[in-house]
């Protein structure tokens, strides 16, 4: 039986230019990004080698680029992207991927909206 442990990525906040309306586009706003990956700790564990992990460092980078990246209206396409970026490693079975955006053009006082995708091998 494989054991599957976690690696969390929390906060990661990036400027980007995702938004439905074009105002969202041209002035762009932060968006943060959690990640919840589920793979087997134990190779890198054993070799205390972080080549047998998931650096979560560059994987930070990715994500960033990501986000700073080629605009999409939703967070929803976002958080699909950045998954399938997380997946093409093969060490993580899966993901779960919330894209905030705190300051979504809402005329209604809130504090936070968000989208979670959950993603695995098949």
């Amino acid at each position: 039986m494989t054991s599957l442990d976690t690696i969390d990525l929390r906060g990661l906040t990036v400027f980007g230019h995702h938004g439905v309306f074009a105002h969202e586009r041209r002035d762009g706003q932060d968006f943060t990004i959690d990640l919840r990956l589920a793979l087997d700790t134990r190779p890198a564990a054993a070799s205390d080698d972080v080549a047998d992990t998931v650096h979560y460092g560059e994987l930070a980078e990715r994500v960033a680029a990501i986000v700073a990246g080629e605009p999409v209206d939703l967070i929803e396409t976002l958080a699909h992207r950045i998954a399938d970026e997380v997946l093409a490693d093969q060490r993580v079975a899966r993901v779960a991927v919330t894209v905030h955006k705190p300051h979504a053009p809402i005329a209604i006082a809130f504090s936070d909206v968000s989208v979670t995708v959950h993603r695995g091998r098949e």
